[in-house]
């Protein structure tokens, strides 16, 4: 692994994350190429911004987990190939409802370059520190459709209010939102804006 990239859970003791990808638990049905272990990995500058925020959401009573980090380009790659694969079914209704494979590059839910590939961008929600339950947010990590989009009418008050919250602690710790995703975030001041790594994630993440 390069020397500007750690384990999350390292650099942050103590933070949960579950690593979607690597896990049966994700829109393609299956763990990813290129996740070979459930662990999320970033770059320094993102794990020491998630600190601040990490430090902020606990002052309002908050948690962060954490689904999923850097993404190996063979990652994206074969999202792309798995658009173009016949329709099972197994997994539309909960992540894509709307619209079919293809839709998920046509409307900006998947991209073809990724900025998770650069290392500073994260997926990630709020827990309620007391509980230690998700907070309600209107719909689940990777749904594909309107009703993730930022601001969206119809979705329950409290979740509203929870999208809105972690909006402003991700802001205010340096981050940039992306309208389609209210979990998606990017690090404002990345430090590799312009280059897509491809080292697999494994329990020792060599390069």
């Amino acid at each position: 692994m390069r020397n500007d990239f750690v384990f999350i859970d390292e650099y942050m003791p103590g933070v949960r994350w579950d690593a979607k990808y690597a896990t049966w638990d994700n829109f393609t049905g299956k763990p990813v190429n290129g996740y070979l272990a459930n662990r999320i990995v970033g770059t320094r500058a993102l794990c020491a911004a998630l600190q601040s925020a990490r430090e902020e959401a606990a002052s309002h009573g908050f948690g962060l987990l954490l689904w999923d980090g850097y993404r190996p380009q063979r990652a994206v790659d074969s999202f792309l190939r798995w658009s173009e694969q016949p329709e099972d079914g197994r997994t539309k209704h909960r992540h894509y409802p709307n619209i079919d494979r293809s839709g998920m590059f046509e409307n900006g839910y998947v991209a073809a370059k990724s900025g998770h590939s650069r290392g500073s961008t994260v997926d990630l929600t709020l827990y309620h520190l007391e509980s230690g339950d998700l907070a309600a947010m209107g719909g689940d990590h990777d749904l594909m459709d309107s009703i993730s989009h930022h601001g969206v009418e119809g979705i329950p008050r409290a979740a509203a209010d929870n999208r809105r919250r972690l909006l402003s602690i991700m802001e205010t710790c340096g981050f940039s939102s992306y309208a389609c995703e209210w979990w998606h975030y990017t690090l404002k001041d990345e430090p590799y804006p312009d280059t897509y790594f491809d080292f697999p994630i494994t329990q020792v993440s060599l390069g």
